[in-house]
Formats: structure tokens, C-alpha cells, sequence
């Protein structure tokens, strides 16, 4: 089955490239959760405006990743959260509130997919978050949940 990917499916491809799998991944996984769509003959033009919207977004060169790294390490991220006795949240710090944070605090726009979370913010205090920010490159935040 040739489909055309919509999103990054990892060890698969980037959006907009054309991919060959067996049926039933494509069929009962990849086009009912949006990730890729059926490959015909006129779809040249979609597969372009999807290549040019990634263009936009993706970082150029592992010299533009290492720049936006050292922006991300010379930024102080603080976020506020809801917090009960202890210091515990009220629900845990996810990776689109943490790329709201970056973006308030004056860095760079990031996309919420590059954003790892090992484990679930939640808790007050200091956390170190990574950043894959290019795939030879990765960034470390330090981000301050504070009690709203």
C-alpha cells in the first residue's frame, strides 16, 4: 500500500514523503489516526505543500540547532500551576505548556513533538527537560513550576 505521510512516524518517514507498507498498518493504523493518507497520481501537489510547510518549520542545519540549544540554555523558563498541600499539582505539566512557557519567556517556537518528557511534571520545583532539537542535536531547559 503507497501512502503519503502526514506527520513524522518514526523509523517511517517526515510529511510529505511517499512510503510503501503492508496493508493492515496502513489501514487500521497510520490512515484512521491521521499520520497518512492514500497515495494516488494526483497528489503531486499535496506532497509539494507538505514538503514546503515542513521546510518552514524544520530547523535548517545542525549550526541552526546548536544556536537554538544555546538560546534554550541561557533561558530561565518559569510556568505556574495549580498546586495542592505538598507541593503536588492538580493534573501534571505537559510538553504544549512547556513550549507556551519557552514562547512567553522570549525563545524560540518550538514544536510540542520535539519536547521529551521522560516522566510527568508534578510537582513543584526545578526540572530539567529535554529538547531534541535536530537529530545530532539535543537541548537541556531548566523550567521553575512556581504555585499560581
Amino acid at each position: 500500500m503507497k501512502l503519503i505521510l502526514n506527520q513524522e512516524v518514526p523509523n517511517l518517514g517526515a510529511p510529505g514523503d511517499v512510503v510503501e507498507v503492508k496493508d493492515g498498518y496502513g489501514r487500521n493504523y497510520l490512515v484512521p489516526r491521521g499520520f497518512a493518507q492514500l497515495w494516488t497520481k494526483g497528489a503531486d501537489k499535496q506532497i509539494a505543500s507538505i514538503k514546503r510547510a515542513r521546510e518552514v518549520r524544520e530547523v535548517r542545519d545542525t549550526a541552526h540547532a546548536t544556536e537554538i540549544k544555546n538560546q534554550l540554555a541561557s533561558l530561565t523558563v518559569t510556568l505556574s500551576a495549580r498546586s495542592g498541600d505538598g507541593g503536588r499539582l492538580f493534573g501534571s505539566i505537559t510538553s504544549a505548556d512547556v513550549v507556551e512557557a519557552v514562547t512567553k519567556a522570549g525563545g524560540p517556537k518550538l514544536d510540542r513533538r520535539l519536547v521529551q518528557l521522560t516522566n510527568p511534571i508534578k510537582s513543584l520545583g526545578q526540572h530539567t527537560v529535554a529538547v531534541k532539537v535536530h537529530p545530532e542535536v539535543e537541548a537541556t531547559l531548566t523550567l521553575e513550576v512556581v504555585p499560581a
